[in-house]
């Protein structure tokens, strides 16, 4: 989908909802965690698991942000920032309610968003562009991740088959155009392959397993492949399509 094409009522409403839902289980495991449990480290420390919580419930402040300044053509006061306070003093109780109104919060900015704003160009904190339809599946990467990254029972294979499709297709067009020294990449469970670069790798795997593993959340165990297998960068990267970025802006898309 190009930025500039509308954005069908039922793609909104379909993601908005895989939203809402990925958040429900977000905020049932945040909530089932003891006090003692928020405080131990996540599975990406030094963070803990209420750090982690707390960076989830800001980013979806911030993908409110993006949204309201699609809506206004402009920017809105002060952008969020999603980075972990130094702290850890709130209950689990607390965590839990904190994301839950911040997503009910993006929720109804996307229920109210005029057709139109959906194509206007947002820019990320990390300085690259995207259409503000681009923020639904932002956020629903960014529950989906964390929600492992919480190491409370929620494994890749628990992933919806939606968004590993999505993300997939999203990581691998950007590494294809990265050039990253991977030949071919088959979801054997999802019927899908991709071709990167030639003279590079084949490798197979279940679609949740090879994107634990392009998103560095999980070893390369359950991926075959006929040769020694690349290092996958940074996750994740900017968008594939380039919808280039802002002036003065560096670095690239935590």
């Amino acid at each position: 989908m190009s930025a500039t094409s509308p954005l069908p009522e039922e793609a909104v409403s379909g993601l908005a909802e895989e939203v809402a839902r990925s958040g429900t289980r977000l905020i049932r495991a945040a909530a089932a965690l003891t006090d003692a449990e928020v405080h131990a480290l996540s599975g990406v420390p030094p963070w803990t698991r209420g750090q982690v919580l707390v960076h989830v419930a800001r980013s979806a402040d911030a993908y409110t942000w993006l949204l309201r300044s699609a809506r206004e053509c402009s920017q809105p006061g002060g952008r969020p920032d999603p980075a972990p306070p130094p702290g850890n003093a709130e209950t689990s109780a607390q965590l839990a309610a904190d994301l839950r109104l911040s997503l009910e919060r993006f929720l109804e900015e996307v229920r109210t968003m005029p057709a139109d704003a959906w194509t206007r160009l947002v820019t990320a904190l990390a300085g690259w562009r995207h259409p503000a339809w681009f923020t639904l599946w932002r956020c629903l990467r960014e529950l989906e991740t964390h929600h492992l990254d919480l190491r409370c029972g929620y494994r890749t294979a628990d992933w919806p088959a939606s968004y590993v499709t999505w993300a997939l297709d999203d990581t691998l067009a950007t590494l294809k155009a990265q050039r990253f020294p991977l030949g071919s990449a088959e979801a054997v469970d999802l019927g899908r392959r991709w071709g990167l670069t030639p003279g590079g790798p084949a490798i197979a795997a279940a679609g949740h397993v090879l994107l634990g593993w392009l998103s560095g959340r999980t070893s390369a165990d359950g991926v075959t492949s006929d040769e020694r297998l690349p290092v996958p960068p940074v996750w994740p990267q900017p968008p594939t399509p380039g919808w280039g970025r802002a002036a003065g802006e560096p670095g690239v898309s935590r």
